[in-house]
């Protein structure tokens, strides 16, 4: 069975203020003022929380930054717990394509770098849950992404086979993930890297998610 594997953070949905909060309500609680901006920070947001913490102590110029980075990561994911959908969006069409693919005799998945429990929570909170044969998280298994194993589960838990499969991210973690699993990768165009993501060489780019079940047929016939 054909298979399509989605990212979720930039890809699926637009996370990046609902994590930024959580950040900045981090370093709030340290006596600091919002550290990290939604906007200019929200490609930051989408490389993890560990990312936007090193990033703020970097500006408050933190003698002890990992080590605060630590301390802090788990209070980081309890508020971002806490407050998962207030600002969080799926990107327009993007619950149209995956029905589409699916209807088109697809099953689908996700594969994602946030701990499973909380995407299993957004999901829930959103009211898409059901539309996914599968879900990843960075700690389902000893190993994240890049690494293809979670990409590969993702596809097994889903009932498809990796050598018809595809995965639809945003990142170079994405593409370095579709490179090591050898499948293509396709990288969406309007996350904060912009057309950026093309200097990366995916095997194509997704500009809106209307295009995507034509495209996915073009690359997994």
């Amino acid at each position: 069975m054909r298979t399509v594997i989605f990212d979720l953070d930039g890809t699926l949905a637009d996370t990046s203020g609902d994590l930024i909060a959580a950040a900045n309500g981090c370093f709030e609680s340290l006596g600091h003022g919002a550290v990290l901006d939604p906007a200019s920070d929200a490609a930051t947001a989408f490389r993890g929380g560990r990312a936007m913490l090193r990033l703020g102590f970097a500006r408050l110029g933190a003698e002890d930054a990992e080590a605060q980075v630590e301390r802090e990561y788990p209070r980081l994911l309890e508020r971002y717990g806490a407050a998962i959908d207030v600002y969080t969006r799926l990107y327009p069409g993007a619950l149209d394509a995956v029905e589409a693919l699916r209807s088109a005799g697809f099953t689908i998945g996700i594969c994602t770098n946030k701990p499973e429990a909380l995407a299993e929570l957004l999901l829930r909170r959103l009211g898409v849950r059901g539309a996914f044969a599968s879900l990843v998280g960075a700690d389902t298994l000893p190993v994240r992404k890049p690494d293809p194993a979670p990409y590969r589960a993702a596809v097994e838990r889903a009932g498809g086979q990796v050598e018809r499969s595809l995965l639809v991210g945003d990142t170079e973690t994405d593409r370095e993930t579709a490179r090591a699993g050898g499948v293509p990768c396709v990288l969406v165009t309007f996350g904060p890297d912009g057309r950026g993501v093309e200097a990366l060489g995916p095997e194509a780019l997704l500009d809106r998610f209307d295009a995507l079940p034509d495209l996915v047929e073009r690359l997994l016939p």
